[in-house]
């Protein structure tokens, strides 16, 4: 008996569907499958297999060392792997012990750009076969089913800005190794300031048939691409979806969109605020709603003019607003994303909502009847986890409705309306993180803990470099 079988990790449902995976390796051809995990900051990680080896992987799992899990940004290992963390009570993983990927079937896919690969999305468990509690998509997983039991879906579409770049120079040398190493020379695939015109996209249209193809071709659901206002900007628009779908999406899109742009000579970056001329910022807007669990009935839609949302939707858009500060570092987790936040620039400075308002942090779209009604979260950049952001949504809103928060009046001057100031650096924002109970309760202190640390260990290496800014501010002066 496996691994996977032993602690009955795949229902009925998930079995058959691996067996069915295991018959359209054979009947495509598939040679290697790659199993991935997302870490804690989205990004995916894992381990190729031979096309023969997968069915042992649906029986045991596939083993991966825990300390993938213990690093920051710049894949260093900042949390001890020998000794105990001080607030952190996870002996399985000390000495940098094995944990084990479990492949959910489900997700199987063949890439567009390697089609004798195929790829495949896996969960995260100790050896004991219990989940590992730092794993990101089985804490939305979790929250998910809390929502579920309660007898609501949770309904997401997702609006990601991001930046595409003709690469000059790879910087491969022995010189740009390093923890980062260096990044790669770009160029500019359009100059800006020309929001939406036909003729910027016609010239990515060559490069976007291609990205589109794949991304079409994934199941990913893409509704449109667009060009946006900065230089080389551009936003993919992608149909809403229920559940940790729009999650598990947006990490594969990011993932398989800079695979195909790095084969076809370019880059895509979704950082918030690239170091770039005249660059404007990324964000990602997450639209949701709250559905019946049963009927799929939006729960938002008003029943009168009074109001453009329903007195629940009114209520989740209260615990969005009360917990906004705390939950910034969910939704805006790198130190570059900060610097996002500016008024008079489409993007939030503070916690308020407005009906159809693009300078507000919560965006109201609906009216009586509207069966489109909706809340987009306009605070968001593209870096940002996508488990996090999703399940830090949910359990605000939940926590909105259990304490029939009021969310105020709608804001019609965003930049200038009396409101909470959102967090202006990362720092400020995980100090009030770790004051919120709500936080503490819904994620566990536990995780809160390890989130935290690896976050102030990008602060500490950011706060020791010598910035442009201040070379050019006190070198001559001083």
């Amino acid at each position: 008996m496996g691994f996977i079988e032993k602690y009955s990790l795949l229902n009925a449902d998930q079995t058959k569907m691996a067996n069915e995976v295991l018959q359209k390796i054979k009947s495509e051809s598939v040679k290697t499958v790659r199993f991935s995990f997302s870490d804690q900051h989205g990004i995916l990680r894992g381990k190729t297999l031979l096309a023969a080896e997968v069915e042992g992987a649906f029986s045991s799992g596939i083993s991966v060392t825990s300390s993938l899990l213990m690093k920051d940004t710049s894949h260093r290992t900042v949390i001890p792997i020998f000794e105990a963390m001080p607030g952190l009570d996870m002996k399985e993983m000390q000495g940098s012990a094995d944990m084990l990927m479990v492949p959910d079937p489900s997700t199987f896919r063949i890439l567009p750009w390697s089609p004798e690969t195929g790829w495949i999305l896996c969960d995260l468990y100790f050896r004991d076969g219990r989940k590992v509690p730092l794993s990101t998509r089985q804490l939305c997983q979790d929250v998910l089913t809390k929502l579920d039991h309660q007898g609501y879906s949770f309904m997401t579409g997702l609006e990601v800005e991001f930046h595409v770049m003709k690469i000059k120079d790879h910087r491969l040398d022995i010189s740009d190794a390093g923890q980062p190493g260096t990044p790669a020379d770009v160029e500019l695939v359009h100059k800006g300031y020309n929001y939406l015109t036909e003729l910027y996209y016609d010239q990515l249209e060559p490069f976007f048939d291609q990205l589109r193809s794949a991304i079409e071709d994934l199941g990913l659901g893409l509704r449109g691409m667009e060009v946006e206002f900065g230089p080389s900007q551009v936003e993919f628009v992608f149909n809403a979806a229920y559940g940790m779908k729009p999650a598990d999406d947006m990490v594969l899109f990011r993932s398989a969109a800079k695979q195909i742009a790095r084969r076809n000579g370019y880059h895509i970056t979704f950082m918030c605020r690239p170091r770039l001329p005249s660059v404007m910022s990324s964000g990602w807007h997450l639209h949701q709603s709250l559905c019946d669990k049963t009927t799929k009935n939006n729960l938002f839609i008003s029943e009168n003019t009074e109001t453009p949302l329903s007195e629940i939707g009114m209520q989740w858009l209260g615990g969005l607003l009360e917990h906004s500060r705390e939950a910034t570092v969910f939704s805006t987790p790198t130190i570059n994303g900060y610097k996002r936040y500016r008024p008079f620039s489409l993007a939030p400075d503070r916690a308020i909502w407005g009906c159809d308002n693009r300078g507000v942090m919560l965006r109201v779209l609906g009216e009586k009847g509207d069966k489109a009604t909706r809340i987009e979260n306009r605070v968001g950049e593209p870096a940002a986890n996508p488990y996090l952001y999703l399940a830090s949504q949910v359990v605000c809103g939940l926590d909105g409705i259990k304490h029939k928060r009021d969310p105020g009046i709608s804001a019609d001057i965003p930049y200038s309306t009396p409101a909470p100031l959102l967090p202006r650096t990362l720092e400020e924002a995980i100090t009030c993180l770790q004051g919120n109970a709500m936080f503490k309760e819904t994620f566990g202190q536990d995780f809160l803990n390890y989130f935290i640390k690896i976050k102030k260990s990008e602060i500490d290496r950011y706060n020791l470099e010598v910035s442009e800014w201040e070379h050019r501010e006190y070198f001559d002066i001083f």
